[in-house]
């Protein structure tokens, strides 16, 4: 069963809403390539009145209205300054239409989004709920498609790996960080197979020559799975179930059921599964700045804040509102021993990765 992940709702000191600054960060560090992607590969029909844009896996804002914008920034600056429509520089009525489609989840908190629309937006503004692993749009409708930091999610965890008479049962864990071969194999095999349903499902969506625009995080090549920072830092959610676990405050069979629907390729397993879509060109593949992870006093419980407005909910669906506030209680501590360690500062290496890709004519 496909899994329907979806980060906190509201606008509370527990959503996402409040805690998306590392998101904020990564989209930051990407812009000027976003904005330039699109002024040097985009193709404007004179004819166009109106240009289609999509963001894809936007829960609940803000930080999917500020890719917006610069998105539509930098359409303007290229239709004002194409050679087609040099003598109407200054002449904004001239301007194709906005329409704006802000994806995610079925149970993503869409009041929350629309209720936090900018006011005197330059687009029109819909929302389209779906798992962004499938068809969205009608076919060649889409202009410009956007999607941050949200392939790492999976479209649901390998089934192998929670089977008790299967090789690649993840016993004991909620990743695979801390598991055997065959579990690592399952999670990036379902992640190929993810990437590769979505890349077909927008290669469909997108008008001919229409960019696609990735953000998403990523492993070095000189690196193993287990040494993406951020998945220690998932697991050490899991290092608190165990405790929670051995303590008897949660059944160990249902610990075991557990698992994140999570994976971080390497840059080649990425670039491996776009190179086999035969109808998007690469324009850009390229590595941007990964915020480090600070080692402050008290930065592990912000951490754990941040963490659980990701990941309560699927927490919460599969042990219940009073089991999750007793696992998130124990997160902290076990977040600032890992941060502490020599481990934690030899594999902070991660990236991200900005890809721009093109339906072909």
């Amino acid at each position: 069963m496909e899994s329907s992940v979806v980060m906190n709702g509201g606008d509370g000191p527990k959503s996402y809403f409040k805690n998306s600054k590392l998101q904020e960060q990564i989209l930051d560090g990407a812009k000027v390539l976003l904005r330039n992607g699109i002024e040097e590969s985009l193709e404007i029909q004179e004819h166009s009145k109106v240009i289609s844009i999509a963001d894809l896996g936007c829960s609940t804002g803000p930080n999917t209205f500020s890719c917006v914008n610069t998105i539509i920034e930098a359409v303007k600056h290229k239709y004002k300054t194409s050679e087609d429509h040099a003598l109407n520089t200054n002449d904004d009525e001239m301007l194709p239409e906005f329409h704006v489609f802000f994806n995610d989840q079925i149970d993503n908190d869409f009041n929350t989004l629309f209720n936090a629309l900018p006011l005197g937006r330059e687009y029109t503004a819909a929302g389209v709920p779906g798992s962004f692993y499938g068809r969205l749009f009608p076919k060649s409708s889409m202009n410009l498609m956007h999607c941050s930091t949200s392939l790492h999610w999976l479209k649901r965890v390998p089934q192998e790996v929670t089977r008790r008479d299967s090789p690649s049962w993840n016993k004991g864990r909620i990743t695979y960080v801390k598991s055997s071969i065959p579990v690592v194999n399952a999670f990036r095999d379902q992640f190929s197979n993810d990437l590769k349903d979505f890349l077909k499902a927008r290669s469909v969506e997108l008008a001919p020559g229409g960019l696609l625009a990735i953000l998403m995080m990523a492993r070095p090549d000189d690196t193993l799975p287990p040494d993406a920072i951020y998945m220690q830092m998932f697991e050490c959610l899991g290092d608190a179930l165990v405790d929670a676990v051995k303590e008897g405050v949660i059944g160990e069979d249902l610990a075991d059921s557990f698992n994140i629907p999570i994976f971080i390729p390497s840059k080649s397993e990425v670039k491996e599964v776009i190179s086999s879509n035969n109808s998007l060109s690469i324009e850009m593949f390229q590595e941007i700045h990964y915020p480090k992870i600070p080692k402050t006093p008290g930065h592990s419980q912000m951490l754990s804040i941040h963490g659980r407005a990701i990941l309560e909910g699927i927490v919460s669906e599969h042990f219940g509102p009073k089991l999750t506030d007793e696992i998130f209680e124990r997160y902290p501590k076990k977040l600032k021993s890992f941060i502490e360690t020599p481990y934690c500062a030899r594999i902070d290496k991660q990236v991200n990765l900005f890809l721009l890709l093109k339906r072909r004519g």
